[in-house]
């Protein structure tokens, strides 16, 4: 991060750029050490249950259509990758780029001012002058440093109103970021879900919605099938297993169809579930900490955010898995 200086001979560039990376790595420091306290209060029991409480409503329309615009974020993101350096391909860069990410949900939006509120402006232990945006404990951080360094060589305090003008919009576009992960956890979440429940229902090997609604697709045929059998339904049941019938076009279409949207309504709440989980193993953690450590290194050399969580293209892998398995590519 730089700024400019008032006019002073004696005090280099180089020891207010030092007074600037000190508060920044005390802030950030102490960022680190409330993310155990903010994971316990709002992903592990009871808190989980209010966290996701926030997706009852219209959250249960919302969520369904993130799930389904997730691989037209993700592929918009990877091709962003790959032209971001191509100086002939910058006009699919600027196109990849206006693509959103989707409805910003209930449960999203909270989560978001808990991490502005509780993380990055620690609410409880603030003066009350400095309730506010997650940026002004950051830059009473900075000032406090810069403002110890310039009474020591007697200049005037330096104009704050520019970290504010810097940080927002990183701090904006990394919460973003964060947001995707939500869609791609319920997303992961699902595809987990449909497994589990795939190998102790019907024994079968379901890798996601898709492959789920193949199975339930076959057994309805099946059952259809026995019921009009000639010899009867328990001959038929018994011939059907041996020669299982073909679900019709139309018949896996409505399976598919009940089965996303039973996953969509389960995504809206999979937080209650996936969220003490994913505390449990470190991963809300290791997320968290992430995103601080790139919110540091893009405070301190003033570009633009760098927070690009992976989850997503790991729910779209598992997705590909899922239409590979059950036959559609």
């Amino acid at each position: 991060m730089t700024t400019a200086a008032p006019p002073a001979q004696h005090l280099s560039e180089v020891a207010i750029e030092r007074a600037i990376q000190t508060g920044v790595a005390r802030y950030f420091a102490d960022c680190r050490a409330r993310v155990p306290a903010f994971i316990d209060r709002h992903f592990h029991y009871p808190g989980a249950i209010a966290t996701n409480r926030m997706a009852l409503g219209w959250d249960m329309l919302r969520a369904p259509f993130n799930l389904l615009w997730a691989p037209v974020y993700a592929l918009a993101c990877l091709v962003k990758i790959l032209t971001r350096k191509r100086q002939g391909l910058q006009w699919l860069h600027r196109l990849a780029d206006r693509i959103p990410a989707g409805f910003t949900t209930r449960v999203q939006a909270h989560i978001s001012q808990l991490i502005q509120q509780d993380l990055l402006n620690n609410r409880e232990h603030q003066h009350p002058e400095h309730q506010g945006p997650a940026t002004t404990l950051l830059e009473s951080y900075v000032i406090e440093s810069l403002e110890a360094l310039y009474t020591r060589h007697a200049v005037e305090p330096i104009d704050h109103q520019r970290f504010s003008q810097l940080i927002e919009p990183v701090l904006a576009d990394a919460l973003s970021q964060y947001r995707v992960t939500r869609t791609a956890s319920a997303d992961i979440t699902n595809s987990i879900s449909c497994t589990v429940l795939g190998a102790f229902a019907f024994q079968k090997f379901t890798p996601g919605g898709i492959g789920l609604a193949v199975v339930l697709a076959s057994m309805l045929a099946k059952t259809l099938a026995a019921k009009d059998f000639f010899l009867g339904e328990t001959i038929g049941n018994w011939y059907y297993s041996v020669f299982p019938p073909e679900p019709s076009l139309a018949t896996t279409a409505g399976v598919l169809v009940a089965v996303m949207a039973a996953l969509a309504a389960f995504a809206a709440l999979s937080g209650v579930i996936s969220d003490p989980v994913q505390a449990a193993i470190g991963l809300h953690r290791r997320r968290l900490h992430k995103l601080l450590d790139h919110l540091e290194r893009d405070v301190a050399a003033s570009t633009q955010s760098s927070f690009r969580p992976k989850d997503q293209f790991v729910a779209r892998i598992l997705d590909t898995f899922d239409m590979i398995r059950s036959g559609l590519i």
